[in-house]
């Protein structure tokens, strides 16, 4: 599926179909919101509809149902196995989509927990992007720098009389 600008109502009725549990930790994501547990995402709003992650007996049901899919973010056939997206037509069930996120969740904990990326820094996410687009933009910056030529191989270009030779001409417009 290619992406589809998610509809404002799709963020409460996915956080509102969210297991009561104090171990789900909520985020936005692509202009959605996400949710995971010890670290795994297991759900969030995508499109007109939800994305779940699913044990592999409960992805073969998923896929059954009308309108679900893989996963397919791109909507250019890089699919991720693990995940469905679900049918539009479960946003307008909030039974069938409290059930369904529910087993989401229920096969997402019995996941390994992820580790948390060590911060050697205080800066918080958003301050350490930005630094970190500071240190891209000064790697850029010092390999354009080494492309162009110093002043000392400019100033190499000179005649002996003190004018500038006008860089590297070719010879026809020498003349």
């Amino acid at each position: 599926m290619a992406w589809t600008k998610i509809p404002p109502e799709n963020h409460a009725l996915f956080q509102a179909a969210l297991p009561d549990d104090p171990r789900i930790e909520t985020l936005k994501m692509f202009g959605g919101f996400a949710a995971k547990i010890n670290g795994n995402l297991f759900g969030g709003t995508f499109g007109r509809s939800v994305m779940l992650l699913l044990s592999e007996s409960d992805r073969t049901k998923a896929l059954a149902l009308a309108g679900a899919a893989p996963f397919d973010p791109m909507g250019n056939g890089a699919v991720r196995s693990d995940k469905v997206q679900m049918p539009e037509a479960m946003m307008a069930d909030a039974a069938a989509l409290r059930a369904w996120i529910r087993r989401s969740f229920d096969y997402a904990a019995t996941l390994p927990a992820k580790s948390k990326k060590a911060s050697t820094s205080k800066t918080t996410p958003a301050k350490r992007g930005a630094a970190n687009g500071s240190r891209a933009k000064a790697a850029v910056s010092s390999k354009v720098a080494a492309a162009k030529p110093t002043r000392a191989k400019a100033m190499s270009g000179m005649k002996k009389s003190g004018k500038k030779s006008g860089g590297t001409k070719s010879a026809a417009n020498r003349r």
